[in-house]
């Protein structure tokens, strides 16, 4: 026991430096849509961009706005009204009234062995006309460049599928900390700069912009392979990547923006559905996850007080790489370098989430989403 936990702390610190090495190399290989000049008006192709929506009278109309004020030729919008029962249908309605792009749909019930939203999203699919498709959701907003530039980006480099990472809205110190921390998990457990390598079976999707060619959706089977995925968004990429289309995943900075929610208690009631969902609802999976933040994250912080010697240095390797990587989020984000001092507190938020919705979603013995429960057995045959 002597050398166990010197050895324990130096095995931390060289994991740390790999990954520190990994992320030095990929995030800074991740195209970024500055660097792609907007198509002109000949070369636009027709875009179809889907959103489904449930009581989303809060922040549609802000969102539909922008999706209205693209700088693009050749567009529609299919927005899908899921079983509201708030103002959201009429908000639809009066804005289709003035803008001949809109399409409404009204989903007044749900088809047996689907969820909601893959199910409106399908609705949406179904009824619209484009040679590329947009799935984006109510909530986010579109820079009226976005479109000329992620198809520029597209077509340029061959890619059927391209889903963006942009700009998260934070308005407090709480949801700075948490999407900071979020960040950086998705950039190490994902390594999305690996996604346009059709030799890695890494894969991504991200719900507020997928952009993707309508024959290579077709072709991957179309929401329909999603009917019960509760996360579908991050499974469409998984769907492309399994048919052989060529997917990437970009930068979009400010060209895509949204406040996913507001204040840390909205994130974790938020979460509760989905977070579970992540792991294919397997609580082993669950229990490695924890393990793994715990052993990364906060053991050598637990730890650094009790090191001594060359330990403590490795052990200084552990606690202050965590802080360099946050840094370079919180720079991407432009939110103030102290945040990257608050890691273990995200880290510790993290863990509460996944622990709750697993907790919650095995208590219920499922979940609910927009207003209807879906039984754990069917989630888990519908897991994709």
């Amino acid at each position: 026991m002597h050398y166990f936990w010197p050895g324990f702390l130096i095995a931390i610190a060289l994991l740390w430096v790999l990954v520190a090495i990994e992320l030095a190399r990929g995030v800074p290989s991740i195209p970024s849509l500055e660097n792609f000049s907007p198509l002109e008006n000949a070369d636009c192709p027709p875009v179809s961009i889907l959103v489904a929506g449930r009581d989303e009278e809060e922040k549609l109309p802000a969102a539909l706005e922008t999706f209205l004020a693209l700088d693009y030729p050749r567009y529609e919008v299919i927005a899908v009204d899921d079983r509201s029962i708030d103002r959201t249908g009429e908000i639809l309605r009066a804005a289709a009234q003035k803008d001949s792009r809109l399409k409404v749909l009204r989903v007044d019930g749900l088809p047996s062995g689907w969820l909601g939203k893959p199910h409106a999203l399908q609705q949406a699919y179904e009824h619209s006309t484009g040679e590329w498709l947009v799935f984006t959701d109510a909530d986010v907003h579109f820079r009226p460049d976005l479109l000329r530039r992620a198809l520029a980006a597209a077509q340029q480099n061959g890619w059927d599928h391209l889903t963006l990472l942009g700009h998260a809205k934070m308005f407090n110190a709480g949801e700075r900390i948490a999407m900071s921390f979020f960040s950086l998990g998705f950039l190490m457990g994902i390594r999305p700069w690996k996604v346009r390598d059709s030799r890695s079976g890494v894969y991504a999707g991200v719900g507020a912009f997928q952009l993707i060619r309508r024959s290579a959706y077709e072709k991957m089977g179309t929401h329909r392979r999603l009917a019960m995925e509760v996360v579908d968004d991050m499974k469409l990429g998984k769907l492309a990547k399994e048919a052989g289309v060529s997917s990437c995943v970009a930068r979009a900075g400010d060209a895509v923006s949204v406040h996913w929610h507001a204040g840390i208690t909205n994130m974790i009631l938020g979460t509760t559905k989905n977070f579970f969902a992540t792991t294919g609802f397997r609580s082993g999976v669950v229990a490695a996850q924890i393990f793994g933040l715990v052993l990364m994250f906060l053991f050598p912080l637990v730890a650094l007080p009790f090191a001594h010697g060359w330990a403590r240095a490795f052990d200084l390797v552990s606690t202050a790489l965590p802080v360099i990587a946050l840094g370079g989020v919180c720079r991407e984000f432009k939110i103030s370098q102290l945040y990257a001092l608050t890691y273990p507190i995200g880290a510790l938020i993290f863990i509460w989430m996944l622990l709750r919705s697993t907790i919650v979603t095995l208590h219920r013995g499922g979940i609910e989403w927009r207003g209807t429960f879906y039984p754990l057995d069917e989630l888990k045959r519908g897991v994709v």
